[in-house]
């Protein structure tokens, strides 16, 4: 075999390892990306028109979020907001429509106390994408139902959806984080309660 069929045949193998290797480095971070999004993942390649355009916005937002100064909530913060939608919920079976507003202002108190913008309705979503995917579509769909609820265009089944959206988010915002999970009683269970229908 000449010495140039063999450099001819090196460089293929070596441009079909580098191919190989990339494919599966961007494979890996879709992955990555799609797990730790959820479905605003989905969302992000919808309104984008592809996976690649979706992921240069999502590591936009990661790089954002990292300049974020978050915080966790200590116990004594999470009982009180605990307590504060404790009496949301036993204020909905007489005022609904202000339960839902009050629900609104609640998880975005809680989301100002943890760190995060309260600003701009979409600049928070970018925010919270990044560590709370998997329930921003719960947030959203309160939101909605709440604006409708605003000119009393809600029936109170909506409002109660509402309610159990709102819950989603504030119960994943008052989460305690994984590496102090073992260290509190009773919390092996912090997502227990999210998908139970009751308000």
């Amino acid at each position: 075999m000449s010495t140039v069929i063999m450099v001819v045949v090196a460089v293929v193998v070596v441009a079909a390892a580098v191919t190989a290797g990339y494919l599966a480095l961007t494979q890996a971070r879709s992955r990555r990306m799609r797990r730790q999004f959820g479905p605003e993942y989905d969302r992000a390649v919808e309104r984008h028109g592809g996976r690649a355009a979706a992921e240069r916005e999502l590591r936009s937002r990661e790089r954002r979020h990292r300049e974020l100064e978050l915080r966790d909530l200590d116990p004594r913060q999470r009982e009180l907001y605990r307590g504060q939608w404790n009496h949301l919920q036993e204020q909905f079976v007489d005022t609904p429509e202000a339960a839902v507003e009050q629900a609104d202002r609640l998880v975005t108190v809680v989301m100002g106390e943890r760190g995060y913008p309260t600003g701009a309705f979409d600049d928070r979503i970018e925010h919270l994408s990044v560590e709370h995917g998997r329930t921003l579509d719960h947030y959203r769909r309160g939101r909605d139902i709440g604006a409708r609820a605003a000119s009393k265009e809600a029936s109170t089944e909506e409002l109660r959806q509402a309610m159990v959206h709102y819950r989603a988010l504030f119960e994943d915002l008052l989460a305690v984080p994984a590496e102090d999970r073992a260290a509190v009683p009773g919390t092996g269970g912090a997502h227990a309660r999210r998908d139970d229908p009751r308000s």
